[in-house]
């Protein structure tokens, strides 16, 4: 008899988590976003500690943590809420000493993905004027200043990742160097430079049947992962497409209106976007490798999916992207909501079914292969999904 109460209670409590989401995803979007966001803050006082699987005992330089903390500062200049804005400015204080050195960094690593969190700085910057803020940005623009490049001008991803191209590297750098460029009234030399690590690894990595983008491409073609002919890497991953998309959006708020090249990255946008509708599941998402759906092991990946539903909505507020994006970009919140998210019994929101990393290269050796991406770890609550998470639920919420 117990065994039987533990099962019909189990059942009882999971349908009514089930009707719980399903009415979540009839709430507003903003409201969505700030359970999301106070259930962060309630799980991880510590902003730091948000990715429980590393076990952490002190604050790290990392984007995943820049990408939840990014969401939040458009959180708190949505609604005003300085809490949202405080959880962010803790993370940064614990990093960045009197003298602005960034605690854990390193410019001669060349990691592009260091770039990333210094976008927490700029707002912080303008609000509170400490100096310290205004120093540790500059040396990361003395890292894209020195960042090593391929033959045709492009990013290395990192200095470990000789003369490689990876998409995701377009949004760890290009709208952090954008708005320094604007910001400081840098030369359109900075625009064309900009622009030009769009177009490059656009140019190398689109494929013409599909018109979706390869993940990376290694120049010298001498990676076990890259095809010996292209240079390129043998799968669409999604929420690569995700972070280029990402990167496109927010690099154009700080683009210059007249700038020759600015239609092009908007161009870029559309056509990724059209290429990305031919492959989206009926469920609004996105399988984990794109176009693979059909493949035992794949599965529909939030971080991904919540990437487009983010570039998506902003190209649609700001005019880059057609009107039927804006219902587009809806749906597909929606469907994370309803099937992707769970309420627990304490009222926090979780997210489900986001993949915990992905790469290539490195020790151990990530292959780039289709079981090599089914593969990584499937987590909830990892931040790579809950940042544009709430970046998507903020921008929707601006939807007229």
């Amino acid at each position: 008899m117990k065994k039987i109460f533990l099962l019909v209670s189990s059942l009882i409590f999971g349908a009514a988590l089930s009707v719980s989401c399903a009415a979540q995803a009839e709430q507003t979007p903003l409201v969505t976003t700030e359970l999301m966001a106070n259930s962060i803050m309630q799980r991880h006082p510590e902003a730091w500690t948000m990715r429980e699987f590393k076990q952490l005992t002190e604050p790290e330089w990392g984007y995943p943590y820049s990408l939840v903390l990014y969401g939040f500062q458009k959180l708190y200049v949505q609604t005003g809420n300085e809490k949202y804005l405080a959880y962010g400015k803790t993370f940064v204080d614990q990093l960045i000493d009197k003298n602005g050195k960034i605690h854990g960094y390193s410019q001669t690593e060349f990691n592009i993905d260091s770039i990333n969190p210094g976008k927490l700085l700029f707002l912080l910057y303008e609000k509170y004027k400490d100096p310290r803020y205004l120093t540790a940005m500059q040396s990361l623009r003395v890292q894209l200043q020195w960042q090593p490049r391929t033959t045709g001008g492009g990013f290395w991803h990192k200095n470990i990742y000789p003369w490689q191209m990876w998409l995701d590297g377009l949004y760890m750098g290009a709208p952090y160097y954008a708005q320094f460029a604007q910001v400081h009234k840098e030369s359109s030399a900075s625009f064309d430079d900009i622009a030009h690590q769009f177009l490059l690894i656009e140019s190398k990595t689109r494929d013409a049947k599909t018109g979706l983008l390869f993940h990376a491409w290694d120049e010298s073609h001498l990676q076990k992962w890259a095809n010996k002919e292209t240079g390129l890497s043998p799968h669409f991953w999604s929420r690569s497409m995700g972070w280029y998309a990402m990167a496109l959006v927010d690099t154009l708020d700080y683009f210059p209106k007249n700038h020759p090249k600015r239609k092009d990255l908007i161009r870029l946008l559309n056509e990724l976007s059209e290429a990305l509708l031919k492959v989206q599941h009926p469920s609004h998402l996105w399988y984990q490798v794109t176009d693979q759906g059909d493949r035992y092991g794949n599965y529909l990946e939030t971080s991904g999916s919540a990437m487009f539903a983010y570039a998506f909505a902003k190209g649609y507020n700001k005019h880059y992207l057609p009107e039927k994006y804006k219902g587009i970009a809806r749906n597909i919140f929606d469907g994370i909501v309803k099937n992707h998210t769970e309420l627990d019994s304490q009222g926090m929101l979780h997210l489900k079914d986001t993949c915990g990393s992905a790469g290539l290269g490195n020790e151990p050796y990530r292959t780039g292969t289709f079981e090599y991406y089914v593969s990584e770890a499937i987590r909830t609550d990892d931040p790579h999904g809950l940042g544009p998470f709430i970046l998507a639920g903020v921008e929707i919420a601006q939807f007229k």
